[in-house]
């Protein structure tokens, strides 16, 4: 039996997630990140993205985090999001439009601020949709 460690992800909404698990597979600043037990201690940013905690009978749980910091201690690993949501629970049509409403704004941007935010606003949708299209390919719908 694969060695686990005990996942929590909160956000400030409260507890999303608490279990063991045997890897956890997040969207790190610099690139994805995959943890397992006895990984080295490490703190992290996140960015907005599908975070995956694989249980010790392989089966994924997946979860859509719009940032955060992820931080490894020897006996636990925590995520730390501002927004986080189990990737069935996204409403995929409030994700589009979103998407839809932050590419407008950015085509007729009229000042850097609101660029900035509809940069921010197409990253948080498309990571979301990222995680609905991820969750059907797993459940093969």
């Amino acid at each position: 039996m694969a060695m686990q460690i005990h996942v929590d992800i909160v956000s400030a909404e409260g507890a999303i997630h608490s279990g063991s698990a045997t890897m956890l597979y997040a969207p790190g600043e610099m690139g994805e990140v995959g943890i397992a037990a006895r990984h080295a201690p490490l703190i992290t940013r996140l960015k907005p993205g599908d975070v995956r905690v694989e249980d010790a009978h392989g089966e994924m749980e997946h979860f859509y985090v719009s940032g955060g910091m992820l931080e490894v201690q020897p006996d636990v690993i925590t995520v730390l999001a501002d927004t986080a949501i189990r990737a069935e629970n996204i409403d995929e049509a409030k994700a589009l439009e979103a998407k839809r409403r932050a590419e407008d704004t950015l085509s007729g941007q009229t000042a850097q601020f609101e660029y900035a935010k509809a940069q921010v606003e197409l990253a948080e949708a498309v990571a979301q949709l990222r995680a609905i299209e991820k969750l059907r390919k797993m459940r093969g719908s």
